[in-house]
């Protein structure tokens, strides 16, 4: 059976999937004591051997390094070593995957590893470097949007061909992209120029809040009480709807050619995102009972079809280690059985699950 991993590494999470012989992804059963999620985070012990995730009581975390598009990106010395933000990132992909799989090799596993759209072909090349650096050359390199689109297009069916609005509001900061699906898509599917806002996601929100309870005689009266958040986080998507337009207008399209609207991150779980951008837009909106993992699942669909496409090869050789099969397979069939065998389905906006605003990156500690 071919399998494959998916690992979404964003600025404040990362998400690593797998996807089995359904062609579907699953989730790893929290049961067996390996997380699913991780904080996008790096420590380095006396050593040099990297940690992903961890919160130390006192000392400094590595964080905000997992964009390479921002202005400023961060470095760290570790030994004799000076890491970029591409190495940092790889580091990261590469403890995920060691975390999930064990200590055996893993270099058969069909892997793929994903990152913003917007990147430049110089920024893609240096993380593909990075990744090769750490011993992660067989893995793929996909955009976040195209991962999104391999989820959606694996849990419709039919898939009428056309454009999909992809929204990702995430921790901190919303893309919005336009795709095409369904059959004869390209092999590029995004269409016109994606566009990009820090003033939009958790991290932002997080903060209107702030600012608005400071307004306030009683600021409790704003944090204790759902119908304000709800109502304050309605506005705050209403007024990224602007952006969607901008990014409409880059393309030369208008809603009317747009057939659907992929809702995604992890700060999209609130059913007042999906419930707005319905009402506003006019069109029908898709989000997964777990927005943030769409696409880690995605990548992982796409690992899984790549290898299956080559024949059940990956990086050369048929079928991959036994041992790393075996793995896989096991992950996949205990999140089945623990989830009744029911795959993460698509939500209409109603009966999305209500969550709270995803919290800001993690800075330097000292607790």
């Amino acid at each position: 059976m071919t399998v494959g991993l998916g690992v979404s590494i964003g600025t404040v999470n990362t998400v690593c999937a797998v996807a089995g012989e359904s062609g579907r992804a699953a989730h790893r059963n929290k049961k067996k004591g390996v997380p699913t999620t991780w904080r996008t985070t790096l420590t380095f012990d006396s050593a040099g051997a990297a940690r992903v995730g961890r919160i130390p009581k006192h000392g400094r975390a590595l964080a905000e390094f997992a964009d390479l598009s921002q202005r400023s990106t961060p470095t760290a010395r570790v030994g004799n070593r000076t890491l970029t933000a591409a190495d940092l990132v790889a580091t990261v992909a590469q403890g995920v995957i060691t975390e999930t799989l064990g200590a055996e090799p893993d270099e058969n596993v069909a892997l793929a590893v994903t990152h913003p759209v917007g990147y430049s072909g110089e920024q893609v090349a240096d993380l593909r470097g990075a990744l090769e650096t750490v011993g992660l050359a067989r893995a793929e390199l996909i955009c976040e949007p195209v991962a999104a689109t391999a989820w959606f297009e694996a849990t419709q069916d039919p898939v009428t061909p056309g454009l999909m609005l992809v929204y990702d509001l995430g921790g901190s900061a919303l893309s919005v992209t336009l795709v095409r699906v369904g059959a004869g898509a390209p092999d590029n599917r995004v269409v016109g120029t994606p566009v990009r806002s820090s003033e939009y996601g958790g991290r932002a929100f997080g903060a209107l809040m702030t600012k608005r309870a400071s307004r306030l005689a009683s600021p409790r009266s704003l944090t204790d009480s759902d119908a304000a958040i709800s109502a304050l986080r309605s506005i705050h998507v209403l007024r990224s709807v602007d952006l969607v337009y901008k990014c409409l207008r880059i393309a030369d399209v208008t809603m009317a050619d747009v057939d659907r609207v992929l809702v995604i991150g992890g700060a999209a779980r609130p059913r007042e995102v999906a419930k707005v951008l319905g009402e506003e837009l006019a069109r029908p909106v898709i989000v997964a009972a777990d927005p943030e993992r769409t696409i880690a699942d995605g990548a992982a669909i796409l690992a899984q079809r790549a290898a299956e496409a080559a024949g059940g090869t990956v990086g050369g050789r048929r079928g991959g280690s036994a041992w790393s099969q075996r793995r896989l397979v096991r992950v996949a069939a205990a999140v089945l059985i623990a989830g009744g065998g029911a795959m993460a389905g698509v939500v209409v906006p109603e009966a999305a699950v209500a969550a709270g605003t995803a919290h800001t990156g993690l800075v330097p500690l000292d607790r």
